[in-house]
């Protein structure tokens, strides 16, 4: 865990503690037990989980300061990536977790009662019908994601959860900028408006990375988000 800690303090300037060290510890081991009944993911080398999935999900944090958010909801979090690292990061954090396949949900609320996180609601629903709920719509600082859609279906997701003055935060490829410039009438539909397109560098790899963040400028269209499997259908 020193090369991680180090990673981490070089990328973002973050002196992690004894106790936040311990629960990524934790967590990793979780996650590669689980890994070996359930295909939580991809990615099974140690280092490759912490720089991968932990120093990944850590870099939003370049975005996600200035205030610090107070709520945060994570879609399609899968096994917890990038909302649980957060939530170690930041320990006061309201964090809801949004994941519609089962086993990849039960993970994470078994993680979240190991590292003993409190604040943390895990939803197994699909983005489209937690974003018609009156108690989740509009109500996050940030809305973040990892690999979950296309930016345009992507912003049809997590807009309507983001409050008027909030913002989205989309982790993103080497195809970044082609997904912003088609995201555009989307964002604008959705009351966004692009603050910036950033690139992050990890150590060690060699795959391009950008963070996408979108202010939310305006109130979502009461018709959107549209029912399930409607955005990634017919994006807008």
């Amino acid at each position: 865990m020193e090369k991680f800690a180090k990673d981490v303090y070089r990328l973002i300037g973050l002196k992690l503690s004894p106790r936040q060290l311990r629960a990524f510890r934790d967590y990793e081991r979780e996650l590669l037990t689980w890994n070996e009944k359930f295909n939580l993911t991809a990615i099974r080398e140690v280092e490759d989980i912490r720089t991968k999935h932990f120093l990944d999900s850590l870099s939003t944090l370049l975005e996600l300061k200035d205030p610090a958010p107070t709520t945060l909801v994570d879609v399609g979090t899968g096994a917890g990536f990038p909302g649980i690292p957060l939530k170690i990061a930041l320990p006061d954090l309201r964090l809801t977790l949004v994941e519609s396949i089962g086993k990849k949900s039960e993970f994470c609320r078994h993680v979240v009662n190991q590292l003993q996180l409190d604040e943390v609601e895990v939803l197994t629903l699909r983005a489209e019908d937690v974003g018609q709920q009156s108690r989740y719509r509009e109500q996050f600082d940030w809305a973040v994601a990892r690999a979950v859609a296309s930016l345009p279906v992507l912003a049809e997701y997590l807009l309507p959860l983001v409050r008027v003055g909030g913002a989205l935060l989309a982790q993103k490829g080497g195809n970044a900028h082609a997904e912003v410039h088609a995201a555009e009438r989307s964002i604008q539909l959705l009351g966004g408006s692009l603050r910036k397109l950033s690139l992050v560098t990890l150590p060690g790899v060699v795959d391009e990375r950008y963070l996408v963040v979108v202010d939310k400028k305006a109130a979502t269209p009461p018709i959107y988000p549209r029912r399930a499997g409607m955005p990634l259908k017919k994006p807008l």
